[in-house]
């Protein structure tokens, strides 16, 4: 097959649309809000499975147990709010593309992943005063946190090899400019 320089200049506009934010609320060019969202709840469901694991073998089991639920339940909020933002991102990239797909199975990943310590969340509520997190709840949170591994991984993909909201190639090459006295972009010389 051959490309055209057409067929370049058409991808190349179209990869440019999905660097750039759909609305400010988005975050800046090059800097988007979404990725800085989703360590909270990536953060707190690891750390519940963490405390979950650890509430077998603490002497005071009952506040591993309350820890993991309420980790859950910030991780549910954080989500909620992680999934605006990728909302806005998504809806930067032009359809129907490869990248778009991903966007798509990304976000499915993390509605299933959501959905699932929701169900966790609410199984727990009634468990609090046990000493031990209840299986069904703890098996449940190892299946999010698959389906949400997976979403990192597409995630990763639309960032780091389709580029979507990162930086165009010449705004980043000026990280990389030799003498640039710009102290602004390169802080203090050393």
């Amino acid at each position: 097959m051959v490309v055209t320089a057409r067929h370049r200049s058409v991808d190349g506009e179209r990869s440019q649309e999905a660097k750039q934010p759909v609305s400010p609320v988005a975050g800046p060019y090059g800097h988007p809000f979404h990725p800085i969202l989703v360590t909270v709840p990536i953060g707190a469901w690891v750390g519940s499975l963490v405390f979950d694991i650890a509430s077998h073998w603490a002497g005071e089991a009952e506040v591993f147990v309350k820890g993991a639920f309420w980790l859950i339940g910030i991780g549910i909020v954080g989500a909620v709010a992680a999934a605006i933002f990728g909302l806005l991102d998504l809806l930067a990239i032009p359809r129907p593309t490869r990248a778009f797909r991903v966007g798509l199975t990304h976000m499915a990943c993390n509605l299933i992943a959501v959905a699932l310590f929701v169900v966790s969340f609410a199984m727990r509520r009634d468990n609090l005063d046990a000493a031990d997190s209840t299986v069904a709840g703890v098996v449940l949170s190892v299946i999010a946190l698959a389906f949400l591994g997976v979403s990192g991984w597409l995630g990763g993909m639309l960032a780091y090899r389709y580029g979507v909201r990162v930086a165009d190639e010449a705004t980043q090459a000026e990280g990389f400019r030799q003498g640039d006295n710009d102290a602004r972009a390169t802080g203090p010389r050393e």
